[in-house]
């Protein structure tokens, strides 16, 4: 079993913010793969079903970014899983825009989301990095964060969203390298 979390902002005002790329990756895997409905549970939304072989509880916290780790972590007790058994999605500002790395473990980068994470479940999870790019200055980060991705964005945005969804079952079948390059060859 794997719990697959997506890291955004609950709201619609946020649903196309480049903060809110896990959220939107998420709802790309469980369209393709035909989970169950959406229901409120772990202080978020959540829903089931299989890919490949392994059955993936996936989850979008409601916590708000900054607190996503509480929701995290009641759903691994509920399930009584292990950090390694969970995989975030989540932006990242230190990748280029459509770049993705996979690892197991590390430090949170800063990446608020992340230090929650950590905070209540250790930092043994399995972490997808979708690149965003920088804004170029830290004072503009938060501002950029919270902002859609524009229109331009959207020609690497959708083919990203649609090529993880697709190549997910590599993740679950235990073969993140062989995700990473299936990825990047698309990027």
């Amino acid at each position: 079993m794997l719990l697959l979390v997506g890291l955004g902002n609950p709201g619609s005002e946020y649903a196309r913010n480049r903060h809110n790329i896990g959220f939107m990756a998420v709802d790309e895997i469980v369209r393709r793969h035909g989970f169950g409905p959406w229901r409120k549970r772990f202080q978020g939304q959540s829903c089931d079903g299989n890919v490949g072989p392994e059955k993936v509880i996936a989850l979008k916290p409601g916590t708000f970014m900054n607190l996503s780790g509480q929701s995290v972590g009641e759903a691994m007790r509920f399930f009584k899983i292990l950090p390694s058994q969970v995989v975030v999605i989540h932006d990242d500002l230190d990748l280029a825009p459509g770049k993705v790395r996979v690892k197991q473990g590390g430090g949170h980068g800063g990446h608020n989301g992340l230090r929650s994470i950590d905070d209540h479940i250790g930092k043994d999870y399995w972490r997808i990095r979708l690149g965003i790019g920088h804004p170029g200055h830290k004072d503009q980060v938060h501002g950029y964060v919270l902002h859609d991705f524009s229109k331009t964005e959207q020609a690497w945005v959708e083919p990203l969203l649609d090529t993880v969804a697709k190549e997910f079952p590599l993740i679950a079948e235990g073969q993140p390298d062989k995700f990473s390059t299936r990825v990047g060859m698309a990027a």
